[in-house]
């Protein structure tokens, strides 16, 4: 089994920063792919950003240049550095791992952008 905790959430103003954090346990293998989504109230969920196990990565259009989604291996840790937050930033965000065809979930961290 794999547990996903997520952390970093808040309230910041148009145009600030924060760091989500995706802690994961139990049975990690070095092979997988971790994904952070969004959820906003009333939308569906999108993908945000994802990076491989050689830490390839990929970006959604609406935040790439504005957000950089990093994994520390050691710590089985990724991040995702969200700079320039916009209203429309604000959701939910879930961090995902798929590995040997398995796909589990994190409970989400609220991310408010507002003035």
């Amino acid at each position: 089994q794999v547990q996903l905790v997520e952390s970093g959430g808040n309230l910041v103003q148009p145009g600030g920063s924060l760091r989500l954090s995706c802690a994961a346990s139990g049975s990690i293998f070095s092979i997988n792919i971790i994904s952070w989504y969004r959820q906003a109230p009333g939308k569906q969920r999108e993908l945000v950003a994802r990076i491989t196990w050689d830490s390839t990565t990929n970006y959604a259009d609406s935040v790439k240049g504005r957000f950089t989604i990093s994994r520390d291996n050691a710590k089985n840790t990724v991040y995702l550095q969200m700079n320039s937050l916009k209203p429309e930033d604000t959701a939910v965000y879930y961090c995902n791992l798929v590995q040997l065809r398995n796909s589990y979930w994190g409970q989400g961290t609220q991310v408010t952008v507002s003035s």
